[in-house]
Formats: structure tokens, C-alpha cells, sequence
């Protein structure tokens, strides 16, 4: 499992102050204004985007340029690398920790059986883990030993399992690239999570159809070239 960063519909001249005050303009244009943000410091705590009030500032780290976003998670098969599930939410801060509970549970619901849940450091929380082993899940989170205390320790790293898992997880990225590049979600072309989560999963079910055949036309290809080998021998 992993999260990205989903651009939203809306334009950073339509983040305005929360008590209604309107952002000082520096020209005359009443369509169009231009607007100098330079110096001022905005936040979701103080802002919100007046055309699309679900969309949060967020950047993905130092010295990137904050935008208005989404995030999406996405829950991958690590044997197939097929996207079993994807969601949108707003770009909390926790967001990638609150959409474990719900995909898993989601996947309990489609009678699948999830025992092993591979993700990066970002869910290497208490409370994610909790989460986790109540569902009867392994966490296979990537150790974060910078600045904080793993949630998990040699008992779940030593295994050959964990390296596997870890190994197969970033996988799930060549879904990202996919989903943005060629199936066009970089930028969300509606409003709300609801419309952008719909518009997730049509461009999900893509991928896992391109996914299924090229599998398929591997397997055929596979089993072919055995059949030549053994003629040959």
C-alpha cells in the first residue's frame, strides 16, 4: 500500500482566508485579479479554496511548491502487482494512516484475505500497526529509525518475508506513473473527492485491464517457448 499526490481543480487565487476577508488584489482586473501572495503565510488551518473546498495545501517536502491536492491510496496485490483497491481523501497529514483501516476492511468485504501489508516508513506508526495486527495483518512497514522509534523491531525484520515484501512494494509506484502519465490523473479535472474518487477508479480498472493482458500474453509467450524447448531437446 502507498498514497500519492493527486493536483486538484482549483487555482491558488481561490485560497482565501476562512473569515471571509478577501485577498488583497494588485491590480484593477474585477475578472481576474492578480494576487501577491509573497510574504504571507497561508495554511489550511487559516485558508480554504473557495472553488474547491475539499482540495488541501500540501507540498511533498523541502523546498517543493505547495499546491492544492488530493492524495490517493492505492492496496496492491504483491503477487500479481494488481491494483485491488484504490481511494481518495483529502491530503491530511495522516491520510496514508487513516486509509488502512478502511481499504482493508473494504477487502474483507470482497471476501479477500489480506495477510501481509507491505508499505514504506510513513505507516510505521503506533497506531497504524495497532491497527494492523487487530485485523490480523503482519505490518511490513519500512523501519523508520531517523528522528523516532520503530513501531516494529527484529521479530518482523528478520525474516526473509520482510525483504521480499519490501523488495515487491515499490511496485505499487509503476501504478502511480501509469495512472498519471499515461491515464492522465496527475490533475483531477473535478471537484471533490467523490467525483475525483470516481474518476480513480475508472482509470484503476484501466490499468488492471492493460495489467491482465500483458500478464496474459507473458504466461502464453512463457509457455510456448517451453513447448519449442522441449521439440528442441
Amino acid at each position: 500500500m502507498d498514497g500519492t499526490l493527486i493536483e486538484a481543480a482549483a487555482s491558488l487565487k481561490s485560497f482565501t482566508p476562512r473569515d471571509g476577508k478577501p485577498s488583497k488584489s494588485t491590480d484593477d482586473d474585477p475578472g481576474n485579479p492578480s494576487v501577491d501572495f509573497h510574504g504571507k503565510k497561508r495554511s489550511t488551518a487559516t485558508h480554504r479554496s473557495t472553488t474547491n473546498p475539499e482540495a488541501r495545501l500540501l507540498r511533498k517536502g523541502r523546498g517543493k511548491v505547495a499546491k492544492l491536492v488530493f492524495m490517493a491510496h492505492a492496496l496492491m496485490g504483491n503477487r500479481n502487482g494488481i491494483l485491488v483497491d484504490l481511494l481518495v481523501s483529502e491530503a491530511t497529514g495522516t491520510a496514508e494512516r487513516d486509509a488502512v483501516p478502511e481499504l482493508l476492511d473494504r477487502a474483507k468485504k470482497w471476501r479477500l484475505r489480506p495477510k501481509i501489508l507491505a508499505t514504506d516508513k510513513d505507516y510505521n506508526t503506533r497506531d497504524c500497526v495497532k491497527d494492523l495486527r487487530k485485523r490480523k495483518v503482519t505490518p511490513h512497514g519500512a523501519q523508520n529509525t531517523s528522528g523516532r522509534r520503530s513501531a516494529i523491531d527484529g521479530r518482523t525484520t528478520r525474516h526473509d518475508g520482510y525483504r521480499i515484501s519490501q523488495r515487491i512494494h515499490k511496485r505499487v509506484e509503476e501504478i502511480f506513473g501509469w495512472m498519471k502519465t499515461i491515464g492522465g490523473f496527475r490533475r483531477t479535472r473535478y471537484r471533490g473527492s467523490d467525483r475525483t474518487g470516481l474518476l480513480g477508479r475508472l482509470v484503476a480498472t484501466a490499468y488492471n485491464l492493460v495489467r491482465i493482458t500483458r500478464r496474459s500474453a507473458g504466461e502464453r509467450l512463457g509457455g510456448s517457448l517451453a513447448r519449442i524447448r522441449r521439440y528442441l531437446v
